[in-house]
């Protein structure tokens, strides 16, 4: 009797969370929960000073990656709470934010969470069929109670890139602020806070930056002061009830995870030892060869940006995108997402409000037979 024999692991989600991390990453992450085991800046014993200088290495890591001062580099736990830092910290009750159709939920519901609740008005200004937001469509959406845009750097969907100097202009312009998801840029490109024109960046780690869970990054520029969503022990000022006035520790209230900020740190040093426009490159150059051999593929729809994250959203005709990704697993162990992918309003631009897409996205781990073995199982569901 024949066994039916399990494919190998082929994981293609990378937009969610890249996998596998450098080995760096997990050796620098079970050190420091094995070894170190101490709160970031609560004593002066040597494992918390180490435990200090853990926090420090990632917050400078983020900083170089940024080309910014440290000091403007909080560390919150994960990249939704960073944007909800930025977002409630900036607005004030009346005033009117614009967001875009491509934004990921990280930034919409909260938005939406203040909109329903009278604390500001909100536009979401629509996106082509690529998922790209034309800055002229935020201008017009301008009102004199506006405060802020709130945009994707890149979709999670169709890994458009936007023209975030375009849109910091727009608001610039105005007198108004540009808060930046980098989630799906930082990492596999460069980001440079200076040239970009942002007023606020936030990324998780765990992302293209290639570290664990726990930790993200949230710089601001000076002059730029998000009061903290969070309030509480920070291990400075004890004495006082009132949050520090210094940045990072007015942000970074409670025990951060050192674990994670050690990956953090180590993750960067392999990009940068390798080069991040290097890694970022590769990945992109698969997406491209995956979404060109696709496109080839009868009863296939591709929405993939040329020059765009290393993403690419895909249907199959006669097929549901959770059918098509069931199968994709089960015939050739292929791991990736379907249906919405956190962005509620992009759909409705690419025509896939139905049922969503697939995705798949590629990391620095993928190869050339990853996508071969993705289009060769697309091409097999087409032709059942």
């Amino acid at each position: 009797m024949a066994v039916a024999r399990t494919p190998p692991r082929r994981y293609l989600d990378n937009a969610a969370t890249t996998w596998p991390k450098p080995p760096e990453v997990h050796a620098a992450w079970e050190d420091a929960a094995r070894e170190t085991g101490a709160a970031a800046g609560r004593a002066a014993y040597r494992a918390a000073a180490e435990a200090g200088a853990i926090r420090q290495r990632a917050r400078l890591a983020a900083a170089r990656l940024l080309g910014v001062d440290a000091g403007r580099v909080a560390l919150p736990a994960g990249g939704t709470l960073a944007l909800n830092v930025a977002l409630h910290g900036l607005v004030r009750h009346g005033d009117h934010v614009i967001a875009t159709a491509a934004d990921h939920n990280a930034t919409l519901r909260p938005l939406h969470w203040l909109e329903r609740r009278g604390v500001i008005g909100l536009t979401v200004v629509p996106c082509d069929g690529l998922g790209r937001v034309d800055p002229a469509a935020v201008g017009a959406a301008w009102r004199p109670a506006t405060r802020l845009v709130a945009c994707t750097h890149a979709s999670n969907v169709t890994g458009a890139v936007q023209d975030v100097a375009a849109l910091a202009a727009v608001a610039h312009d105005r007198g108004g602020l540009l808060v930046l998801d980098a989630a799906q840029t930082l990492g596999q490109r460069s980001v440079d806070a200076r040239s970009s024109d942002a007023d606020v960046i936030c990324a998780p780690a765990h992302k293209w930056l290639l570290g664990p869970t726990g930790a993200a990054i949230l710089w601001a520029r000076e002059g730029v002061e998000p009061e903290p969503l969070v309030q509480g022990g920070t291990g400075t000022a004890s004495e006082s009830l009132d949050m520090p006035a210094a940045f990072t520790e007015r942000l970074e209230a409670g025990t951060g995870d050192v674990p994670a900020l050690a990956g953090l740190a180590a993750a960067v040093a392999w990009l940068e030892d390798r080069g991040l426009d290097q890694v970022g490159g590769r990945c992109r150059g698969l997406a491209h060869d995956c979404a060109a051999r696709l496109r080839d593929l009868s009863g296939v729809r591709v929405f993939a940006a040329e020059e765009g994250a290393p993403i690419v959203s895909f249907t199959v005709a006669g097929h549901d995108p959770a059918e098509a990704a069931a199968i994709l697993e089960q015939a050739a162990g292929i791991e990736v997402r379907s249906g919405f992918h956190c962005a509620a309003r992009i759909h409705e631009h690419l025509g896939t409000q139905a049922g969503g897409t697939v995705r798949a996205s590629f990391g620095p781990f993928n190869t050339e037979a990853d996508v071969e073995a993705l289009v060769a199982t697309v091409a097999a569901i087409t032709a059942a």
